[in-house]
């Protein structure tokens, strides 16, 4: 579908500044059937975006705190006994949405942050021996503040290797920030408008899959993941899965693009998004500084992009 990433990119400027980039991999996220976790500390509009991302497409948000006091079943639901009927039923839980928000997800305990596992991946539930599908289109949009330290507990690496991509939200620029406090001062930010169905959405994730991909590209997604793998500095390189997601995001940047085939700068612009998180570097040298983005752009540097 042409020219629907600048619809979506237009569409987010009513409610949220500087933010365009940061929706197109959302959008990506979304067409390729996987799940994103956004980076940044209090205050960068995380909540807002993600609420206008779900409007915007006319997809049921639902937002989950997590404390360290959540049980599973407050996400996934739970059965109870109804006195009526004399029957257990099952109460489903705030997980069946399409866009989910976990907002703090290293606050809550690892036995919660697993509940969303079988979610992430199989796309269902299963709630006392039941399984339950999930609404579709069905996304996990996951906050974390990277400066907070106490009463957080640590993603399980599993858990991290299911988020198609990790987005970093820093601070707006200086022109950005200003152009922000000028309109919340006139009050000109105004509410989202949908501009996509449900059942669009649906027809552009199935075009997404068919979109063609080369044999060349095919080699160079190959080359990434090889080149994380083999880097000294590296624990843990990018896993297989990283290289279906990798895959999966470039055909949807291609189609949100207009094309139906993906080039070699598809996969580029994407990897560190869906790679670096899932790379863990040896303790000597995240001290000096070198983490999973550093890895990767180092490998991107040092393979050749094929032509077309």
């Amino acid at each position: 579908m042409k020219d629907v990433s600048s619809v979506i990119k237009k569409e987010i400027s009513r409610t949220v500044v500087g933010m365009e980039n940061v929706v197109e991999l959302m959008s990506v996220t979304l067409l390729a059937g996987g799940h994103v976790l956004i980076e940044g500390v209090p205050g960068t509009a995380k909540t807002t975006l993600s609420k206008s991302f779900a409007a915007m497409l006319g997809l049921k948000f639902v937002r989950i705190q997590m404390t360290p006091d959540l049980l599973p079943a407050d996400i996934i639901g739970h059965s109870f006994y109804d006195m009526k009927t004399g029957e257990f039923k099952i109460r489903k839980g705030p997980i069946f949405s399409n866009v989910l928000m976990v907002d703090e997800i290293n606050r809550a305990s690892p036995k919660t942050q697993s509940a969303l596992l079988e979610a992430m991946e199989e796309r269902q539930v299963t709630i006392e021996g039941v399984s339950l599908k999930l609404p579709d289109p069905f996304i996990v949009i996951a906050t974390r503040n990277p400066v907070e330290i106490e009463g957080v507990y640590e993603l399980p690496t599993a858990q991290v290797d299911r988020f198609m991509m990790k987005i970093n939200i820093g601070y707006l620029s200086e022109e950005l920030e200003k152009e922000m406090l000028l309109r919340k001062e006139r009050g000109d930010f105004q509410e989202i408008r949908r501009v996509l169905s449900r059942e669009v959405i649906a027809r552009m994730i199935d075009e997404v899959k068919s979109v063609n991909v080369s044999s060349a590209v095919i080699d160079y997604i190959y080359s990434i993941l090889k080149g994380t793998r083999l880097d000294e500095r590296v624990i843990l390189g990018a896993s297989p899965r990283a290289g279906e997601h990798l895959l999966f995001a470039s055909k949807a940047l291609a189609y949100l693009r207009g094309r139906n085939y993906v080039v070699p700068d598809d996969v580029k612009e994407l990897a560190v998004p869906v790679l670096a998180h899932r790379i863990i570097m040896k303790p000597e040298y995240e001290v000096e500084g070198v983490n999973g983005e550093v890895t990767v752009r180092e490998v991107l540097d040092g393979i050749e992009v094929p032509v077309g």
